[in-house]
């Protein structure tokens, strides 16, 4: 008798005990003025009531038969801090929360190192990183063959430790949009090192185009990231899209470069899909990846043209980082405090409304075929182009016979002048159109040009390039 009532008491203890998912907890920042939903897990039927402190009146709703439930708040402007109290059988307290701006940081090895692995930049930062205006979460790997409904993870307040583990891109885009923005920021890192955009993407999309699905079913095998589509959208991507944000950062593509003709329709394919799970018609400000000697012709270059390409995204943008690498032969530049700040410029400029001066790289517009000369112009630059040297370095010049000499180069205002002795009838401009360029052209607000070519002849690309 005594075990009987000792396990019906057990029973009761443990009765419809609300949960929720690691996304809600204490700490977090909430995306300011928008319809939030709060939503878990309690027995079928159980009576959930929510109270915020921001809000006059608690909202109640029963659960499903399904065991979950949900209710949908408005947050009010930036500020706190804040409590959020769920009572069921049990009784949630999530404290300390703040209300303002949430950016998703997402992609590859670059989006996801840290102080801890060799970022200089944010180790400098360490000694005074505290902030109780910045908060991260940190998703941890996973992959899965189904959506899920959960992460582990929790929020924490920016600190020497805490932002020794999270991504320093993230951290100093952040940091800026805290500063000149002075509302909380919630930086959520959503990274893995080596993962192809193929597996951030729905599985049923991925395979969806003529394009996408050659890409993933090319997709190399290797130890340090999964290689089937949709696998991390299943696993990462999936038990967050309840979550408001304001944007997305990205830094991503050296995977890619097996096939990187395809790289403009996944982009197009996971920025729409995105913003249709989260319902919402967000930013996407993306980092073109970084000059390294990965030994090809061109993939590298066209993975990057592809990227350039992708601007045509609405409410998209792009940074060059041509500028920003200390070592060639290592794929991870160790400074990413401007790569940071540049992805902020853009954001507090076309989604913030600020001004905080040039933002654009230079980007090639036209060319005109002047005797032997091809004279080049570009937007972006409303003061004129510089060239960091003696010489405009990464020109190549080529004819009707596509065979492309080392060419010279004169900045005259915000167009530039390319010729080279062998070739007297030029038809094509290529500039730091290869793998690892060391280019130095630049607007003369001290942003680099993006790479390009002029040309649209084949390039003759092995679709079975590893990572």
């Amino acid at each position: 008798m005594k075990k009987v009532l000792f396990l019906w008491f057990i029973s009761l203890s443990a009765l419809g005990n609300v949960s929720l998912p690691s996304i809600l907890n204490s700490n977090m920042v909430l995306q300011q003025q928008t319809d939030l939903t709060i939503w878990g897990w309690a027995d079928p039927t159980e009576k959930i009531t929510v109270s915020a402190s921001w809000e006059s009146q608690p909202i109640s709703t029963t659960c499903a038969d399904n065991a979950q439930w949900k209710v949908t708040l408005r947050t009010p402007q930036a500020g706190g801090p804040y409590t959020i109290t769920i009572q069921g059988h049990n009784k949630l307290e999530l404290t300390n929360l703040l209300i303002g701006e949430v950016w998703l940081c997402s992609g590859q090895s670059n989006m996801e190192m840290t102080a801890s692995g060799g970022v200089r930049d944010a180790q400098a930062e360490l000694p005074t990183a505290y902030n109780p205006n910045i908060r991260f979460f940190k998703i941890p790997k996973r992959a899965a063959e189904a959506p899920q409904l959960d992460v582990r993870g929790q929020w924490v307040v920016c600190d020497s430790l805490t932002l020794k583990y999270f991504s320093a891109v993230g951290y100093f885009f952040g940091k800026r949009l805290q500063h000149t923005l002075n509302v909380p920021i919630g930086l959520i890192d959503m990274s893995w090192g080596g993962s192809y955009m193929d597996t951030w993407l729905p599985e049923t999309v991925a395979m969806l185009y003529p394009e996408t699905r050659r890409s993933a079913m090319a997709m190399a095998k290797v130890p340090w990231a999964p290689n089937k589509p949709g696998v991390l959208y299943n696993g990462m991507v999936a038990p967050i899209t309840s979550f408001p944000i304001a944007g997305v950062i990205w830094y991503q593509g050296e995977a890619n470069r097996h096939d990187a003709p395809a790289y403009y329709t996944l982009t197009h394919a996971l920025v729409d899909t995105w913003r249709g799970l989260w319902q919402k018609d967000f930013p996407f400000y993306y980092v073109q990846i970084a000059p390294f000697m990965y030994g090809d012709k061109f993939q590298t270059a066209a993975t990057r043209e592809s990227q350039t390409r992708a601007m045509d995204i609405p409410k998209s943008g792009m940074i060059v980082t041509t500028d920003l690498v200390d070592n060639l032969k290592d794929i991870h530049p160790a400074y990413k405090k401007e790569v940071g700040n540049r992805l902020a410029n853009w954001a507090l400029t076309e989604t913030y409304g600020k001004s905080v001066g040039p933002y654009k790289s230079p980007q090639y517009r036209s060319m005109q075929v002047e005797g032997n000369k091809i004279r080049l112009t570009f937007d972006h630059a409303p003061d004129g182009l510089m060239v960091k040297g003696a010489e405009v370095a990464e020109l190549e010049i080529a004819g009707a016979d596509q065979v492309f000499s080392k060419a010279q180069g004169r900045v005259k205002g915000n167009t530039l002048e390319v010729w080279a002795e062998d070739v007297k009838n030029p038809v094509a401009v290529r500039f730091a159109f290869r793998d690892a360029p060391v280019p130095n052209l630049f607007s003369r607000d001290g942003l680099p040009v993006i790479p390009f070519r002029t040309d649209c002849w084949d390039l003759g690309l092995n679709a079975n390039v590893k990572p």
